[in-house]
C-alpha cells in the first residue's frame, strides 16, 4: 500500500511539473524601444494639443481686440493648427520608424 501511495504522490509531481506554461519567449521589441516610441508619440500629441490652444487663445483674444482682425487670426490660427498636426505627425512617423528599425533588429536577434 506505501508503495502504491509514493508512486501517486510521485506521479503527481511529475504531471505537476509538466503541465507549468512554458516560459514566456524574449519579445521581440525591447521594452526600452516601446517606451521611447510610446513616450514620443505622447510628447508629440501634447505639443500639438499645446500649440492648437495656443492658437485658439490668440484667435479669441484677436476677436475680443478688433472684430476686423478675425479673418486674419482665423486663418493665421488654421495654418498654427496645420504645422503643429503635420509637426506631430512628422514625429510620429519617425518614432514608428525607429521601433520598426528595432523591431527589425531583435528579429535577426531573437532567431539565434
Amino acid at each position: 500500500m506505501k508503495k502504491v501511495i509514493a508512486t501517486l504522490i510521485a506521479g503527481l509531481f511529475a504531471t505537476a511539473a509538466f503541465a507549468q506554461t512554458p516560459a514566456a519567449p524574449a519579445a521581440s521589441v525591447p521594452a526600452k524601444v516601446e517606451a521611447a516610441h510610446t513616450k514620443a508619440v505622447v510628447k508629440a500629441d501634447a505639443k500639438e494639443a499645446q500649440t492648437v490652444v495656443k492658437a485658439d487663445a490668440k484667435e479669441a483674444k484677436a476677436v475680443v481686440a478688433a472684430k476686423t482682425e478675425v479673418a486674419s487670426a482665423k486663418t493665421e490660427a488654421a495654418t498654427t493648427k496645420a504645422k503643429a498636426h503635420h509637426t506631430a505627425k512628422k514625429t510620429k512617423a519617425k518614432a514608428d520608424a525607429k521601433l520598426a528599425s528595432a523591431t527589425a533588429e531583435a528579429a535577426p536577434a531573437a532567431s539565434k
